[in-house]
């Protein structure tokens, strides 16, 4: 078997049709897998060799329907195709004989005329549409009010207009790209298109597979067209427009009975969109950025000069490989620095250096054999810092519980130092909880190289002048004479905060009353509570703190 033709149907006035039409017209060795999708047509579709049918009492999807219908197939081609569509005469030989193993194709675009309402009595005639119903629900003329009314099926595929060129904006939203047909590359009988509409298109079932074409937790549908045309070039492909030959789709955008046939919300297809934009804009793990492909087919309707550059900048970012450096003098009490670490490892998935004075099992462990002091504190951060091979890095201290959102920040100036001040202070005695604004190691991020260089001079600074509490611990945090370098530093704030466990031990003195600051800008937009937001009641807190140590 050379092609399977992949029809994914649910409640499809025409899937009887659209096979028959298939059968008349394929000349290669084709078959078709049809899904029905939780529904049996009305009209009974005859036995052919050529043709499965898979019927499901309940609904599966659209997409997991197509992927079902491609693990029957058995055929080096596979070619989704909606259940209300028309095609050329060879169809199938023209585009296979065409067809690149790292191409998607699909044929040009006519809008199919399928029928037409019709009545009997006064020869009243409607194009395509809903069901003329009066107000009780029954079917009747809108001219003489008699029930005589009839679909007249046509099967028409009009010649105008025509499609052979799709894109997407910025959004991204599908988009006609009528305006590259008329560059000198939107000419001849295969050219290539940034995007395409999800009603067909063929591909080699390797390909198929390979790219997850029909990935499911989009959603049942939305976004197809630029899911499968984004793959395929991104992933070092084409998509290409076959002029040789045309199917026509027919289009239900009038509501009511002739609308899309399956279940269908803006919220469905909103989550589908951003799961385009995630999987794409911003977490692109492809082998080119999407700012390639823009540029490619350039300019593009719905993007921007700004557009493009924010695109760009959003790229260059995601490049940028991230990292935790966690360090521990290994004396906090194990139940603690075990909800921590599991913590860390639930919410991050990047690379994870543990610097430690005695060995642990979390990430890459770095065993530093020294006393605990805080000139080891610092060996430790440089230990940890000098294994890691990330970017960014973020610090994280045994004793903090970090959200997710801690570690999504990206420092947009290399040469700074960048603190999270959304920190709530949790006194674990009794769940009373404070915050303030304060520059704290433990909530430190920056490039990696810029803290290598701090750190080897904030070390060779105490060996040769010795430690003082003078030059500070949070790198950039003040500009007294005795500071180990020029670093400056900013503030961010995280979504959601992090909680500093105070428990008695910690290497610095908790304070909980303004009045324990010498000055009181050390304690600006001081805040108390029992209710912390997004972790909510302390109380609940400690209490979840105690089941998780059991």
């Amino acid at each position: 078997m050379d092609l399977s033709i992949l029809i994914p149907a649910r409640n499809e006035m025409f899937l009887q049709r659209t096979i028959q039409d298939i059968l008349s017209n394929i000349e290669g060795d084709t078959n078709i897998i049809a899904v029905l999708d939780g529904y049996w047509p009305e009209v009974g579709i005859p036995d052919h060799p050529k043709l499965t049918l898979v019927h499901h009492s309940e609904s599966i999807g659209q997409r997991a329907a197509t992927n079902e219908a491609a693990r029957i197939s058995t055929a080096k081609y596979l070619m989704k195709v909606d259940a209300h569509c028309a095609f050329d005469r060879g169809f199938d030989v023209k585009l296979m004989s065409d067809m690149q193993d790292d191409w998607t194709v699909a044929p040009t675009m006519r809008n199919l005329h399928a029928f037409n309402w019709k009545c009997s009595d006064c020869g009243w005639t409607n194009y395509q549409g809903p069901t003329p119903v009066n107000e009780t629900g029954i079917i009747t003329c809108p001219t003489c009010k008699n029930h005589n009314v009839f679909r007249d099926v046509v099967w028409i595929a009009k010649t105008n207009p025509q499609s052979n060129s799709y894109c997407f904006d910025s959004e991204p939203h599908f988009q006609y790209f009528g305006d590259y047909n008329k560059r000198p590359e939107g000419k001849g009988d295969l050219t290539e298109s940034m995007s395409i509409q999800g009603s067909c298109f063929m591909l080699t079932r390797d390909k198929y597979f390979d790219l997850n074409i029909c990935d499911e937790s989009f959603g049942s549908w939305g976004s197809q067209g630029i899911e499968v045309a984004v793959k395929t070039w991104l992933s070092g492909g084409k998509v290409m427009i076959n002029h040789k030959t045309w199917y026509a789709h027919m289009f239900r955008t009038q509501g009511g009975d002739f609308g899309f046939p399956y279940p269908l919300s803006g919220k469905q297809v909103d989550n589908a969109k951003k799961m385009a934009k995630s999987l794409f804009f911003e977490n692109n793990k492809f082998d080119k950025p999407m700012s390639w492909l823009v540029e490619k087919f350039w300019p593009v309707p719905g993007w921007t000069e700004e557009a493009l550059k924010t695109l760009k900048e959003s790229e260059k970012k995601s490049e940028l490989k991230v990292g935790v450096v966690y360090y521990t003098d290994n004396e906090l009490d194990y139940n603690i620095a075990l909800l921590v670490r599991r913590q860390i490892s639930k919410v991050f998935s990047g690379e994870i250096i543990s610097s430690t004075l005695k060995p642990i099992d979390f990430g890459i462990n770095i065993v530093n054999e020294l006393e605990r002091s805080y000139p080891t504190m610092f060996k430790q951060i440089l230990a940890g810092l000098e294994a890691s091979t990330a970017d960014i890095i973020y610090f994280c201290e045994h004793d903090v519980i970090y959200p997710e959102e801690y570690f999504t920040f990206i420092p947009p100036d290399p040469s700074k130092i960048y603190y999270n001040h959304n920190v709530w202070q949790l006194r674990i005695s009794d769940g009373f909880a404070v915050s303030f604004e304060a520059k704290r190691l433990s909530q430190l991020c920056a490039y990696r190289t810029t803290l290598i260089e701090h750190y080897k001079r904030r070390i060779a600074l105490v060996e040769k002048v010795g430690f003082s509490r003078r030059m500070g611990f949070e790198p950039g945090s003040h500009g007294r004479p005795e500071r180990v370098d020029d670093l400056q530093s900013e503030f961010w704030e995280s979504k959601n905060p992090t909680l500093d466990l105070k428990h008695g031990k910690n290497a610095t003195e908790a304070r909980w009353n303004p009045s324990q600051f010498r000055s009181q800008r050390s304690c600006k937009g001081w805040k108390e509570t029992m209710e912390i937001p997004y972790w909510g009641s302390t109380k609940n807190l400690l209490k979840l703190f105690e089941e998780e140590k059991t």
